[in-house]
């Protein structure tokens, strides 16, 4: 469709945050993910003909290579734009590229900074915008975790009522992305996080309204947070954009760390995850993140599957 057509008839799907889903439909999501993990190169092609166009303002490793590899296996074709690959690295409105590149292929995947970019390309697209990563939030990673968790823990499978997840350190937007699929999904969350770092307000604060039936708690204690838990997460203590910070926010964080005494204060039987770059000795030591109990690169793996289950369900292709 070219910007000049009018728009389609059926409203475009995008995938900004968790909560763009409901419960049903993440739930979907993951068993269509796991189906798709055991049988990686099956002969048909349901995305065949289609284009997956990747704006990168923000660097990645696996975000780039798990879409691009997954749009290969689904028989489509991704194209990486980065900013010095395209006109909005040069100022081009957010709108202009959204209604150019809703001419030329069938979705849009984003990682940048500021999330007011993600909504604004969704706005003016007439093709589904995947958020691949914002300042605010990270869905993909979040799908990631909770394929890994289901793996786990198959019971949940039945609902997730039963499974506690801590995480402890900065309240940035995995945090954020933990607490909308504690409100969705329905198990516990609890957050140790240092004062001053805490995570999005307004997020947050759907998750603590007793209307929502969230059970998300925010503590400055780690071992509270971590009694008994199944499972521990955390992430870096400074994400990109923030390295002028990294030794202030260590000096905060540090009592927050994943060490081995630490995480022994979680069920006996729990995992480790951590959506990677890991920085070993800084938010967990190499005791833990390299232990037995760590599931990191299988989740890490999962960002393939869960993608390929999203752009399907995004194309309406996913039967």
């Amino acid at each position: 469709m070219s910007p000049s057509q009018p728009e389609r008839a059926s409203p475009v799907r995008h995938f900004l945050t968790l909560s763009d889903f409901s419960p049903e439909e993440i739930c979907a999501l993951l068993e269509a993910a796991l189906h798709l993990k055991g049988s990686p190169r099956a002969s048909v092609s349901p995305l065949a003909g289609r284009t997956l166009a990747l704006l990168f303002r923000k660097s990645s490793t696996r975000t780039r290579v798990s879409f691009e590899a997954g749009m290969h296996q689904l028989g489509g074709h991704a194209i990486y734009l980065a900013d010095r690959d395209s006109q909005m690295g040069r100022g081009e409105p957010v709108a202009d590229t959204a209604r150019v590149l809703s001419g030329y292929v069938d979705a849009i995947m984003v990682r940048t900074f500021a999330h007011a970019e993600a909504e604004e390309l969704a706005t003016h697209s007439q093709v589904p915008v995947i958020n691949g990563l914002t300042d605010l939030y990270h869905p993909c990673q979040l799908l990631a975790d909770l394929l890994t968790i289901r793996e786990c823990f198959p019971e949940v499978a039945d609902g997730w009522e039963g499974m506690s997840v801590a995480w402890l350190g900065d309240g940035n937007n995995m945090a954020n992305s933990w607490i909308q699929a504690a409100r969705l999904l329905g198990f516990e969350l609890r957050l140790a996080i240092p004062e001053g770092l805490d995570p999005d307000a307004e997020t947050l604060q759907r998750a603590l309204d007793p209307a929502s039936g969230a059970r998300v708690t925010l503590t400055r204690d780690p071992a509270e947070a971590l009694a008994g838990v199944r499972v521990v997460t955390t992430d870096v203590w400074a994400s990109m954009g923030q390295e002028d910070e990294a030794a202030a926010r260590e000096a905060r964080l540090r009592p927050y760390q994943v060490d081995g005494p630490r995480f022994r204060q979680a069920d006996r039987g729990a995992i480790f995850l951590h959506c990677l770059p890991a920085h070993r000795g800084e938010e967990v030591t190499a005791d833990v993140i390299d232990g037995p109990m760590s599931k990191v690169f299988q989740e890490a793996e999962n960002r393939l599957h869960v993608q390929k289950a999203l752009l399907l369900h995004l194309l309406d292709a996913d039967r």
